[in-house]
């Protein structure tokens, strides 16, 4: 991997686009998966609760894959990673019309599709570009490839639903499937050594020789990695109880598809400015103040809708005051994993993050489903997302930002 003032601005500038790219499609594929839940219901009889729970071990899979894919990463480079998740998001999309089981759908929505987004998502591609950068355009970075996948949110949630609308799911599905194989060129400017100044030589990145267990020892250990994990939890079941949910929430208001794939739509518009914000934010504030905020902040938001009349306006507010916080926690958050440990391993130390938070992604979406079977509502799940906000709000509080410098002799012993 290059060093950072290897890169030319050019290749910078195309690195960053490129990534944000990528998360655009990967991301705006994943996180329009709610809108299809009740055609498909309607189409094979499964339940809410069956697809709901394929749906949920496909947030855990999008996680669980990426420290795997993160590793792979480090070691062989980005570009061939993301061509292979590409290929595994196509192929997933493009099955699920062909199931008719639950079985069937966990295979093609909860591990193929999902790993395969997984494979072109925050830590491979944040992990790419950090590693190429200097440290202070590296929040601005994250930021900026943050609001791409919070843009493919805001474009493909109204243009799913207008076609799920006109043309049928399976249309839709299919669309998505060949969108997301525009990723595979949009690999070009992350492959190794892409972007060198002429004459340059590559040398690995910080580290020195510390090996990845080593690495992945030490961060375990670690109480402020640990915290990060606890807060990015709660920010898994809050995305994915939402974005499995959100269309089921508005339908029990007794208001139109068009209401649920709107808000859907701006969250990922708000998200753009609530990432860019954060990104800009995490390179003069304490990234560890930012997050608690951010997560105090939800429990606030989600207390006010609840006690809001249910009209098509305050699910926009909602998810407008929602998305700016939605995945803005990421900049701070790989930030900090990057102060804490370096950039060597940046992709497979997020790739860990990210686990945890699709722990709890896997729990909002499943939980989901079967509060409504149970209860016929989600006013449960409402409630558990306001305390788990309040304790990731804690929970970050005393994340120690100080880079921690081990040599790789002290990492053996540890």
């Amino acid at each position: 991997m290059p060093t950072q003032t290897e890169m030319t601005p050019r290749a910078a500038w195309l690195l960053i686009l490129a990534a944000s790219a990528i998360l655009m499609i990967t991301m705006g594929a994943r996180l329009t998966t709610g809108l299809f839940m009740s055609p498909i219901n309607t189409s094979t009889g499964l339940g809410i609760a069956s697809i709901s729970f394929a749906l949920a071990v496909g947030q855990f899979m999008w996680g669980a894959a990426q420290p795997v894919f993160g590793a792979v990463a480090d070691k062989w480079g980005s570009a061939k990673v993301i061509i292979l998740g590409a290929l595994m998001l196509a192929a997933g999309l493009a099955l699920t019309p062909l199931v008719s089981s639950q079985w069937g759908l966990m295979f093609t929505m909860g591990f193929l599709s999902a790993a395969g987004a997984g494979a072109g998502s925050f830590s491979i591609l944040i992990g790419a570009t950090a590693q190429r950068l200097p440290p202070e355009r590296r929040p601005f970075a994250a930021g900026f490839i943050n609001a791409g996948g919070s843009f493919g949110q805001f474009v493909f949630a109204p243009l799913m639903q207008a076609i799920i609308s006109s043309a049928g799911w399976i249309a839709a599905m299919l669309t998505m499937a060949a969108t997301t194989l525009l990723t595979i060129p949009l690999a070009w400017p992350l492959r190794r050594n892409a972007g060198v100044k002429p004459g340059a030589v590559a040398k690995p990145a910080e580290q020195g020789g510390m090996t990845l267990g080593q690495q992945v020892k030490i961060a375990l250990k670690d109480p402020s990695y640990l915290c990060l994990h606890a807060g990015f939890f709660t920010c898994g079941f809050h995305i994915a109880f939402l974005v499995t949910h959100l269309p089921g929430e508005v339908a029990l208001c007794n208001l139109s598809a068009g209401v649920s794939a709107t808000a859907l739509g701006l969250i990922g518009l708000f998200n753009i400015a609530g990432s860019l914000t954060a990104g800009a934010l995490s390179m003069r504030f304490r990234m560890k103040s930012l997050l608690a905020l951010m997560y105090g902040s939800r429990a606030l938001i989600i207390v006010i809708y609840l006690l809001a009349p249910k009209t098509p306006l305050t699910f926009y507010v909602f998810a407008a005051a929602l998305g700016f916080t939605w995945l803005a926690t990421v900049p701070p958050t790989a930030g900090l994993v990057g102060k804490l440990f370096g950039m060597r391993y940046l992709s497979t130390l997020f790739g860990l993050t990210l686990l945890s938070h699709q722990v709890g992604g896997f729990l909002g979406a499943w939980l989901g489903g079967l509060s409504f079977v149970t209860f016929g509502d989600y006013t449960w799940m409402w409630y558990a997302d306001i305390v788990l906000a309040l304790g990731a709000a804690l929970v970050n509080l005393p994340i120690r930002e100080a880079h921690v410098a081990r040599a790789p002799a002290a990492a053996v012993k540890a």
